[in-house]
C-alpha cells in the first residue's frame, strides 16, 4: 500500500464523489480525514469501513466550511489528529440554478465561499506543513464548467473557473517542492445526487427516464456515458504517484467529450 504513513483530507466527502475518493486512498493505506453532511450513523459507519480498509485511522470532521473560521477548524483538527496533510483533495460543493437578475445574492455568497474559497484556505493551511515534509498533493473537484459554461449558473461557473485558476496558480508556485496541484474535471457523475433529479425532471417535461438521461443530462456529452465515482477516484489515486510527480497545473477532463466540442 503506497499511502502507508501518509495522511488524506477529503473536503464533503460523507457520500458520492468524495467518499469514493477516501474508499480509494484508503485501500492504500492512508489515514483518511472526511468531511460533509449526512446521517450521524451512516457516517460512523462509513469511517470504521475506511479505517478497516487503510488499517490506518479515519477520522470525521463536520465544520462549516463556507467560513473561514469553520476551514481553519478543519485543518487543526487534521494537524492536532495526524501532524499534518499530505494528500488535500477539495471536493466539497453546491449548486443553485437562476437567471442572473432572479439569483439570490446569499446563494452567490454561500457557492463562491464553499465551491472556492474553502478551497483557498484549506491550502494556505496545507501547504505550510507540506512544504516542511516536502511532499504533497492537492487536487481540486473542478467541472466541464470549469472550462465552458451554462446557462443559469453563475455562481457555479464562476467558482469552477476560478479553481482551475486557482489551481495552475498553486502549481507554478510549489513547482519547486515536491508539491503538486491539479484539478479533475468530470461532465454529469453518476451519484445519488444526480440520480434522485431524474423522477421530477421526468413528470416536469412529460419525458421518459431514458429521455431525460440523454436529452438533458447527457445531452452534451458524447458519449452519452455518466462518468462514475470510482473513475474520478482513479485518477486521484494515480495523481498521487510518483510516477505523476511532474503533472501540475492539469485540468483533467472526464467529461465523455463535452469541451472538446
Amino acid at each position: 500500500m503506497f499511502l502507508s504513513g501518509k495522511t488524506a483530507l477529503i473536503t464533503g466527502s460523507t457520500s458520492g464523489i468524495g467518499l469514493a475518493y477516501a474508499k480509494a486512498l484508503a485501500a492504500e493505506g492512508a489515514n483518511v480525514v472526511i468531511n460533509g453532511f449526512g446521517d450521524a450513523d451512516e457516517i460512523e459507519t462509513e469511517r470504521k469501513d475506511l479505517a478497516a480498509k487503510s488499517g490506518a485511522q479515519a477520522i470525521y470532521i463536520n465544520t462549516d466550511l463556507t467560513t473561514a473560521e469553520g476551514c481553519e477548524e478543519l485543518m487543526q483538527g487534521a494537524f492536532d489528529k495526524f501532524g499534518a496533510v499530505d494528500i488535500l483533495i477539495n471536493n466539497a460543493g453546491m449548486q443553485h440554478v437562476a437567471p442572473i437578475e432572479e439569483f439570490p445574492v446569499d446563494k452567490w455568497n454561500k457557492i463562491i465561499a464553499l465551491n472556492l474559497g474553502s478551497s483557498f484556505h484549506t491550502c494556505r493551511l496545507a501547504v505550510p506543513k507540506m512544504k516542511e515534509k516536502g511532499w504533497g498533493r492537492i487536487i481540486m473537484t473542478a467541472s466541464a464548467h470549469s472550462l465552458t459554461a451554462s446557462p443559469f449558473k453563475a455562481a457555479y461557473v464562476s467558482a469552477k473557473h476560478g479553481l482551475a485558476g486557482l489551481t495552475k496558480t498553486l502549481a507554478l508556485e510549489l513547482a519547486q517542492d515536491n508539491i503538486t496541484v491539479n484539478c479533475l474535471s468530470p461532465g454529469y457523475v453518476w451519484t445519488p445526487l444526480v440520480e434522485d433529479q431524474i423522477p421530477d425532471t421526468m413528470k416536469a417535461r412529460g419525458m421518459t427516464r431514458d429521455e431525460v438521461i440523454n436529452e438533458v443530462l447527457l445531452e452534451r456529452e458524447p458519449t452519452k456515458k455518466f462518468t462514475q465515482p470510482d473513475d474520478l477516484a482513479a485518477l486521484a489515486l494515480f495523481l498521487c504517484r510518483d510516477v505523476a510527480d511532474n503533472i501540475t497545473g492539469a485540468n483533467i477532463s472526464a467529461d465523455g467529450g463535452w469541451t472538446a466540442q
